[in-house]
């Protein structure tokens, strides 16, 4: 999923997911944050965009996974944390305020694969170059998951469809 052919982007934003009650990265939290600095050492993009506000236990998201990034070697100065964001709405509007604060127009965006269609629509209605890039699955896929994941994601797109897009415009 893209709007571009590119190969090499301005900035890699990896979408938020909540991080334990301990304040430590989740299985799917850190399979995000490495795949993104997998992508950042292949050089797709010379810095990364962290993306999560305080949606459970309290803890950042975006810093949890500025440490976690810093943590496998990507440095201070390509790391730019945007901590705000409640939901995958906020994460592409804020993120896009970013990147036009300094000028940059394309992104890899980084999340889990059941994510990505979804993150796909929103960003879409940004004026980015964008491209999706799946993180490693990291579940195993019980009968509980292979349910309500894809219910969860589906009733989350059915809301952005309906009534969030509408409701929950970028600013310019």
């Amino acid at each position: 999923m893209s709007n571009t052919s590119q190969t090499h982007f301005d900035a890699i934003i990896v979408l938020g997911s909540p991080a334990d009650a301990d304040g430590n990265p989740t299985p799917i939290q850190f399979a995000r944050v490495t795949e993104a600095v997998r992508e950042y050492e292949r050089g797709v993009a010379p810095r990364l965009i962290l993306t999560g506000g305080s949606t459970r236990f309290h803890y950042v998201e975006a810093e949890v996974m500025a440490r976690t990034a810093r943590a496998q070697g990507i440095p201070e100065s390509a790391i730019f944390v945007e901590d705000q964001a409640l939901d995958t709405i906020q994460n592409a509007c804020y993120s896009d305020k970013i990147m036009r604060q300094h000028g940059w127009t394309s992104a890899e965006v980084v999340s889990s694969d059941y994510h990505l269609p979804r993150a796909a629509m929103i960003f879409g209605q940004l004026p980015l170059e964008w491209r999706m890039h799946a993180a490693p699955s990291v579940w195993r896929w019980s009968r509980y998951r292979r349910v309500v994941t894809p219910l969860r994601e589906t009733l989350s797109t059915v809301r952005y469809l309906a009534w969030a897009r509408a409701m929950e415009r970028c600013e310019p």
